[in-house]
């Protein structure tokens, strides 16, 4: 029985391993769709946005390095899908869209639905496949996964209606697909280069920064640390790698880090980048010697001034350096920068204790109490917001712990649906979405898909009603956070839950918070718990710029001014943020 060009697509797709399909069904994808149907290893995962289902892909092919899927149909299905996949792109996952088209005959006319893809896709894709007979199908089908998967980046494959029920051909063209094994290995004299390059730097101040393409060379890493005595530094997508507890630890730096991570890299003589295309500028050092070494030549250099790149992997890069280098002793600057790591760990243990009971909540005490009970290879999908501060501070990311998230694109709402695609491609492990309310609210109707399926995700939500990271950009930039502007309306969410068929419990009470998230571990379903939290707790950077300081000082003078004069709104305010740091709930 022949065969059609959906029905080739899907046996190319299962050939690359692909288990799952996440989307939206609807006209062009019928056929598609139908033969999923029809095939026992490929299921179809509908959800009911497609900007759920790029988000849901992002993560398995994050978690996993394998090609994940998603489709939306002609138009505006596709168009959905774009933001997940800009996502996808920062974090170079390899993900592949199926969208549909209208039929070729009326392709140009202004057929009803129709869109330019090819235009508005062309900069979130590496390479897209524009279909347009069944005999160039399977060729730029397997092209457009191999791009995919060879640069870890996102690939299109466009499908016309008319296109997608004919006949398929081009059969002598299928083949295995090929999967790189190869390393970037690094010339030798480069090698050398460094060696002598850290000889000269011995007894002097030595640095690590470290990001996620040190994901194979962790232990390559440490020691490297452990013989230059040089404290580890590390991005945000590298939290799972270099653990609070992984030795040389300094922490992050950045607008979320610490002043120990912040002050290793600032104040060093010689500063090794490895692994990372670090985007914050002021956070790096203008006037020491920088080695980057990086998988990517065009990341070499990109951020700061550097004086020997190295284009490898990391771990082969260090594989040949580590015999080259002598171990160089105590040092005093190591010493300092982790005491001084430890130092503030002391101290945001003591900031998450629940004898702070000042309610609104104080959020850290939920990201801690997480910590101490989520699962040691539990998967934490963290949103973009406020929330990553408290997870990236409170939770320690050791043994096989995963943290994914929208790390560089930064776009709200990843969490519940990328711990959908978390969930369903590790059934057996804990997930662990950490959320704000507004990032809930804007994804919430796949919560419905979540307790539909009976997944056993752990969603935690800080309500407190507010935009609050864009309260504190606005703070800073001297401006006065208005009500109408920042504050959101969010309903009962652990109501939402329960009507949704889900578990849903609403924590107001520090003493309610560890008992919660032990309930939410136990359930056997998706649990949900709606943690009410002050606004008024600040998130601040390592090191506080002057414009900043000034930005935020005639915010606060302008509230200050209008709650004198009568203003009920940032009189309230006022009180929320001195009761937060106060801990007290006194008027």
């Amino acid at each position: 029985m022949s065969r059609n060009v959906s029905e080739q697509l899907l046996e190319i797709l299962v050939e690359a391993g692909v288990t799952q399909v996440f989307g939206v069904i609807g006209d062009a994808l019928n056929a598609f769709a139908q033969a999923i149907h029809k095939h026992d290893e490929v299921e179809w995962i509908g959800v009911r946005h497609e900007g759920n289902a790029s988000y849901a892909a992002f993560a398995q092919a994050e978690l996993s390095g394998n090609l994940a899927v998603c489709a939306g149909t002609v138009g505006p299905g596709a168009l959905h899908l774009i933001n997940g996949l800009y996502n996808a792109k920062r974090e170079r996952s390899p993900v592949l869209a199926v969208t549909g088209q209208v039929p070729v005959g009326q392709i140009g006319t202004g057929f009803h639905q129709e869109v330019d893809l090819t235009k508005i896709y062309d900069d979130v894709c590496d390479f897209q496949a524009v279909i347009r007979s069944p005999e160039e199908a399977p060729r730029l089908i397997q092209r457009a996964i191999r791009e995919a998967l060879s640069n870890g980046s996102v690939s299109r494959i466009e499908l016309p209606a008319d296109i997608a029920e004919m006949a398929c051909e081009g059969d002598d063209y299928l083949q295995p697909l090929f999967r790189s094994r190869a390393a970037l290995v690094p010339d030798d004299a480069q090698v050398q280069q460094l060696a002598e390059l850290i000889r000269t730097h011995q007894g002097k101040r030595i640095s690590i920064l470290a990001g996620a393409g040190c994901r194979l060379a962790r232990d390559e890493v440490i020691a490297l640390a452990d013989k230059l005595q040089a404290p580890i530094t590390h991005s945000l997508r590298a939290c799972d790698i270099f653990d609070h507890d992984c030795p040389h630890v300094a922490g992050l730096t950045g607008l979320i880090g610490n002043p120990s991570g912040y002050h290793a890299v600032m104040n060093t003589d010689l500063l090794l980048m490895l692994g990372t295309d670090f985007p914050y500028t002021e956070y790096l050092p203008h006037d020491c010697t920088v080695v980057q070494i990086d998988s990517s030549l065009p990341r070499i250099g990109n951020r700061v001034g550097v004086d020997l790149g190295i284009h490898a992997d990391v771990k082969a890069a260090l594989q040949q350096l580590l015999p080259q280098v002598e171990s160089q002793g105590a040092s005093e600057f190591h010493d300092k920068i982790t005491g001084s790591f430890e130092d503030w760990r002391r101290e945001m243990r003591q900031a998450a204790d629940p004898s702070r009971d000042h309610e609104p909540l104080h959020p850290q005490i939920f990201a801690r109490f997480i910590n101490e009970h989520a699962s040691d290879d539990a998967i934490f999908v963290v949103d973009t917001g406020t929330i990553t501060v408290w997870a990236s501070r409170y939770i320690s990311f050791h043994s096989d712990r995963r943290m994914i998230g929208s790390f560089n694109h930064g776009s709200m709402a990843v969490g519940l649906p990328a711990a959908l695609g978390a969930q369903l491609l590790f059934p057996q492990r804990e997930v662990w979405a950490l959320v704000g309310d507004g990032a809930f609210t804007m994804a919430m109707q796949d919560w419905l898909t979540i307790a539909n399926r009976g997944l056993p995700i752990k969603m935690l939500v800080l309500h407190n009603s507010s935009l609050d990271l864009v309260k504190l950009e606005m703070e800073v930039a001297g401006i006065v956070p208005e009500k109408d502007v920042l504050e959101i309306d969010v309903p009962d969410l652990a109501d939402y839950s329960r009507w949704c068929g889900a578990e849903g419990v609403r924590v107001e009470h520090a003493g309610d918070i560890e008992a919660a998230i032990q309930r939410a571990k136990q359930s056997s379903g998706p649990f949900l718990i709606d943690a009410v939290v002050t606004n008024g707790e600040l998130s601040m950077p390592p090191k506080i710029k002057m414009e900043q300081a000034v930005g935020m000082a005639e915010s606060k003078a302008k509230q200050a001014w209008m709650a004198l004069s009568g203003d009920q709104v940032q009189w309230n305010n006022i009180k929320e943020e001195l009761a937060a740091y106060f801990d007290s709930s006194d008027d």
